[in-house]
């Protein structure tokens, strides 16, 4: 619950506040940019939303993994918030987790077998619509620093866990450990693909060539307009990342980019498929 007696001096007057627990994950600002803004390195409310109830000022308050968010004035809270349907069965989680620096976790519906794409923290506001969606039937980790409450995921589901070798250490419970330079397939349609940059045991994960889930690989950069990797959180290499996502290029195609941190981004495969090339271009050549 957001505290009213550590609320941001910044915030612009009305009854939406952020407090000074924000830790600049940026989860609020990519769902209410209107809204949220950053400012001396935290979130805050720029200015009030038109509609007091706005509903995704509403997911972005569930999302906060520090809870920051709040309002003055007492109100009932909507259902059906998270999970948040973005596409032909795949979801955006929300409750995003300390644990994770804020990261954000996806779910895709599947007959072969769901599958939760790193971890949100652990609520039963959360297991119980997964629930009813059939339950989780695999966790898939992009990479060590998004594991959060993967474990007690898996745990809850009865689900098998999936990590790249180089960054098995992080999850020590996972069952399904892969390694390698091409794609390792989870299920069919579905496939593990090793992008080492971030950290070394990098991965994302191609859904139906229409869904990559980049972790912290790959993000949509809303301002710029165009894809792009974090260049300053690149705990690996970044040489090794250019050349891995070069590779990705070559082997799969897909419409969305639905990131760990970063924004989301969705645009025909096509033209997805020249600015990641693009991408990877730029970023062999900025740096040795």
């Amino acid at each position: 619950m957001a505290r009213l007696d550590q609320v941001h001096p910044a915030n612009a007057a009305g009854d939406w506040f952020v407090d000074t627990r924000c830790i600049d994950c940026a989860t609020c600002r990519q769902l209410a940019p209107g809204v949220f803004v950053r400012r001396s390195g935290q979130s805050v409310v720029g200015g009030q939303p038109a509609d007091a109830g706005a509903v995704e000022v509403q997911r972005a308050s569930l999302a906060c993994p520090t809870q920051s968010i709040g309002t003055r004035i007492r109100r009932p809270w909507p259902r059906g918030l998270f999970p948040h349907e973005l596409a032909d069965g795949v979801f955006h989680l929300g409750f995003n987790a300390v644990d994770s620096f804020g990261a954000n976790a996806f779910f895709a519906a599947r007959a072969e077998g769901n599958v939760l794409v790193d971890s949100p923290r652990f609520t039963r506001q959360l297991a119980g619509p997964l629930a009813e969606l059939g339950g989780v039937d695999h966790v898939l980790l992009t990479h060590r620093d998004d594991v959060a409450d993967a474990e007690r995921w898996a745990s809850h589901f009865g689900a098998r866990t999936w990590i790249h070798a180089a960054d098995a250490d992080a999850a020590p419970f996972a069952t399904d450990v892969f390694g390698g330079e091409g794609p390792t397939t989870v299920q069919p349609g579905l496939v593990a693909f090793p992008v080492p940059g971030h950290t070394e045991g990098s991965a994302v994960f191609v859904l139906d060539e229409r869904f990559c889930f980049t972790g912290d690989s790959l993000h949509w950069d809303a301002d710029a307009g165009d894809l792009a990797a974090h260049e300053h959180a690149t705990w690996y290499s970044w040489s090794a990342q250019a050349a891995s996502l070069a590779h990705l290029a070559q082997a799969h195609r897909f419409e969305w980019v639905l990131p760990g941190h970063g924004g989301r981004g969705r645009r025909p495969a096509a033209e997805m498929h020249t600015r990641l090339v693009a991408l990877a271009d730029r970023m062999a050549r900025s740096r040795p």
